[in-house]
């Protein structure tokens, strides 16, 4: 029989919607694939038809890459319902939302007026006050504001624009329209893990991703940094301020500093200077011309704002009115955010624009049991122009006589204005219906509510709005557990267009480049590169120490023996119990290397960082589970192969600038720290037996001495091998040769032809050891040393770390 070509159609079409005929979408609910009329939308039947062709393997086997590559990059959300604020892992909803490109245009529009009404808003407030003066913003709105900082009245931001980055939270509601319910433009969140949930979503979906006309994220992101470029002078630096990593969103600061070439600071790498914003560097002072700041405005400036910050740079509201550095988004910006401006903005939208809300507001209010319309009204007049009007100065005394009841009134106007339009149709204590979108749940496709996080970006063409975002996905049909921390999760948003999208990137063409040098180096990321090469050695040391031990005591069974007793003393002074197998001193050592590591995310390759987690979390299992003797030195070994694939990422793969030097330098000298209190302890006459076989195992020698030497085992031959051997990577010469050469690399080694401190200390102590012999090397050159290698790094944090 003969298949017209209609029926082909159909067949074809009924094959793409096989996942979704047991998908069941919520009565009276709107859902983002199925219709009002049960039929899967056009812009999701080709995935659908590509998932059809997936068995249960195949999609766990997809939906595994994505968590892998999520675990392995470290994302994660701060879950602040555990005692100490626990990492948890990024919680991926795997199947993307999918909207089409054209109902997105129109959703940009909207989006677009919005961004702009929310800048005029903020402008007026800041500037002209004519919406309260004309009545269309309540005065006590504005003064009793926790947002509104008197101090920047009056301060006009340096580009000319208070808002550069906003979001907004947008959700569909039963009649499949797209309603906004909120605004964040405080420090909007959320851009760089839309960036991440689109390469994990395209890890799993990647053949599908290939022939999907979805709009890249990279354009969006590219013309926004080349808008803040543009908005610089060419010493000026451009960074993100962070209040650090107990933020809930740290990760993400780090990845779009990373992403975008930006600095990531946190206040107390910043001083102001004569009005003008400054980073220490470990060349010293250079200035800051943008700072796309990730705390809340109060915090900027503990001088004028809030007194009680402890994240935040004193002067930085002087350099704002100096005009020398641009905020975004401007301090006290955030006040947009409040709810209760959602009553008053169709009215200034018809007052500013001539023009409706493209998009309306939909707000849910605390009104009592009964939820009536009245008690919402009594409550946001009691908000807005409640007794606070009557007592706060905020206006002069004939501008108040002037306004007086009018203001009232218009007030009242708005909101009942407000409440008799659709946006004010859900009050009370009832959640707002969302629209639901497929989630992979139990093996099949199942609603669950979704509300969609969308970005706007300022760019050198006006607003430009991301083409995609991420949505929030409900654990369950809740609302309220929409949210992460209620253990809601993430999904990328794919918008799809009817033709082929340009494929942009953030990187140069093939064509033209400009090679850039790396940026200026903060004094806090190079104390903790220091500091994570201290640590990384100092485990090693342990480690190599521990591991003779246990094989000894394998061997003995007697802790008592002599050199074991005498070893076990040597670790306890440097609090390291070897009645532990893997001792809590040892998982802290490398606790504190992670801890590093993650405050200069931006600065450490994902390669690294999952080398150095990986060895944390071995060392933990590993404290629990293994006994000491054979079983623990067969622990060490495994720990030190983790430890020496780290040092080696970082030696093959990390840029020789000046961050590598000071990494490099922590671990020469905390390896040369080590083996001088090792020589000065178990090198001695009074040693026990063994001391000095077991000093050239831990230094991994014992094939070198026996090629070296033509006699067995001595105190000469082993300190001459271990500490004034030119040629030994673990001797003590050798550490302060290398400090040497890295010193002469770093910035104002020689000022005006002299050396620093710290390049005329290192060159000290290399020349007197060097001239050494075996025989001079007493307990007392050790113990002074230590004490030179310990001034040595107090004066490297005096010139570069202060």
């Amino acid at each position: 029989m003969k298949t017209t070509g209609a029926e082909a159609e159909r067949r074809q079409a009924d094959a793409g919607q096989a996942p979704a005929r047991a998908y069941a979408p919520l009565p009276g609910v709107a859902d983002e694939m199925v219709d009002t009329h049960g039929a899967v939308r056009p812009v999701w039947r080709p995935f659908l038809k590509a998932l059809s062709r997936m068995d249960g393997p195949d999609l766990a086997a997809r939906f595994a890459r994505a968590d892998r590559y999520l675990r392995d990059a470290g994302v994660f959300y701060r879950d602040y319902g555990t005692e100490a604020g626990a990492e948890r892992a990024w919680p991926l909803s795997h199947i993307p939302v999918l909207i089409d490109g054209a109902e997105w245009e129109h959703l940009s529009r909207g989006l677009v007026q919005r961004a702009e009404l929310l800048e005029a808003v903020v402008a007026d407030i800041y500037g002209r006050n004519e919406l309260v003066a004309n009545g269309l913003l309540p005065p006590a709105l504005v003064a009793s504001n926790d947002e509104f900082l008197r101090p920047l009245v009056g301060v006009q931001p340096a580009g000319g624009h208070f808002l550069h980055f906003v979001s907004f939270e947008i959700g569909r509601g039963p009649d499949g329209n797209w309603w906004v319910l909120s605004d964040r433009t405080q420090a909007p969140s959320g851009a760089g893990f839309a960036l991440e949930n689109r390469v994990a979503t395209t890890r799993a979906f990647s053949d599908v991703y290939a022939e999907t006309h979805a709009h890249r994220l990279a354009g969006f992101f590219g013309a926004f940094r080349n808008a803040l470029q543009a908005g610089k002078s060419a010493e000026d630096r451009i960074a993100v301020l962070t209040p650090g990593l107990a933020n809930e969103t740290y990760f993400e600061h780090a990845y779009i500093a990373r992403y975008l070439g930006f600095m990531l600071l946190e206040g107390e790498d910043l001083t102001v200077v004569d009005g003008k914003v400054m980073v220490r560097t470990v060349a010293g002072l250079k200035p800051i011309g943008v700072l796309w700041r990730r705390l809340d405005a109060a915090f900027a400036d503990p001088l004028e704002l809030n007194q009680n910050s402890h994240i935040g740079t004193p002067g930085m509201v002087e350099a704002l009115r100096a005009g020398s550095v641009t905020f975004v988004n401007a301090l006290g910006a955030g006040i947009v955010e409040t709810r209760a401006f959602l009553a008053f903005l169709p009215n200034i939208c018809r007052h500013l624009f001539g023009e409706e809300q493209r998009l309306p507001s939909i707000a849910t209010w605390w009104c009592g049991q009964e939820g009536e319309r009245a008690h919402v009204a009594a409550n946001i007049e009691r908000m807005v122009i409640g007794p606070a009007y009557s007592t706060r100065p905020f206006f002069d005394d004939n501008a108040r006589s002037v306004l007086g009841s009018t203001l009232r009134e218009t007030a009242r106007q708005s909101i009942a204005e407000w409440l008799a339009s659709d946006g004010a149709k859900l009050v009370g204590q009832e959640a707002v219906t969302l629209s639901t979108t497929p989630a992979f749940v139990d093996g099949r496709l199942t609603p669950r509510p979704m509300s969609l996080r969308v970005f706007a970006a300022r760019t050198r063409d006006g607003w430009q709005i991301m083409p995609g975002g991420f949505a929030r996905i409900g654990a369950g049909d809740n609302v309220a557990a929409i949210a992460m921390q209620a253990g809601g999760s993430a999904a990328d948003v794919w918008i799809v267009s009817g033709k082929p999208v340009e494929k942009t990137s953030l990187l140069p063409g093939e064509e033209a480049f400009t090679r850039n040098l790396p940026t200026s180096l903060p004094s806090r990321a190079a104390d903790n590169l220091f500091w994570l090469g201290r640590y990384i050695e100092r485990a090693e040391g342990a480690l190599r120490i521990l591991r003779a031990w246990h094989a000894r005591y394998a061997e003995y069974a007697d802790p008592d023996q002599p050199l074991l007793k005498d070893v076990s003393a040597y670790l306890a002074a440097l609090d390291i119990d070897t009645a532990e197998a893997v001792p809590t001193s040892l998982i802290r050592n490398i606790d504190s290397a992670v801890f590093s590591a993650s405050a200069i995310r931006d600065r450490f390759s994902p390669d690294g960082w999952l080398a150095l987690t990986d060895l944390s979390k071995t060392a933990r299992r590993f404290h629990v589970s293994i006994q000491p003797g054979d079983d623990a030195a067969r622990a060490m070994t495994v720990l030190l192969r983790k430890l020496a694939g780290f040092a080696g990422l970082v030696h093959e793969n990390m840029y020789r600038f000046t961050g590598w030097r000071f990494l490099t330098i922590g671990r020469y000298l905390e390896r040369g720290l080590h083996m001088t209190r090792l020589l000065g302890h178990m090198s001695g006459e009074d040693a026990p037996d063994g001391a000095l076989d077991m000093l050239l195992e831990i230094g991994d020698n014992v094939m070198t001495h026996r090629r070296r030497y033509n006699v067995a085992t001595a105190r000469l031959t082993v300190t001459d091998l271990l500490a004034l051997d030119p040629l030994n990577p673990r001797s003590i010469l050798y550490q302060l040769d290398e400090i040497k050469d890295e010193v002469e690399q770093l910035p104002h080694a020689y000022d005006n032809g002299q050396m620093s401190p710290f390049y005329r200390e290192a060159m000290r102590l290399h020349a007197g050891l060097a001239v050494l012999t075996p025989e001079a090397m007493t307990d007392t050159v050790y113990q002074r040393l230590e004490a030179d290698l310990e001034h040595l790094s107090d004066i490297l944090a005096q010139t570069y770390l202060s």
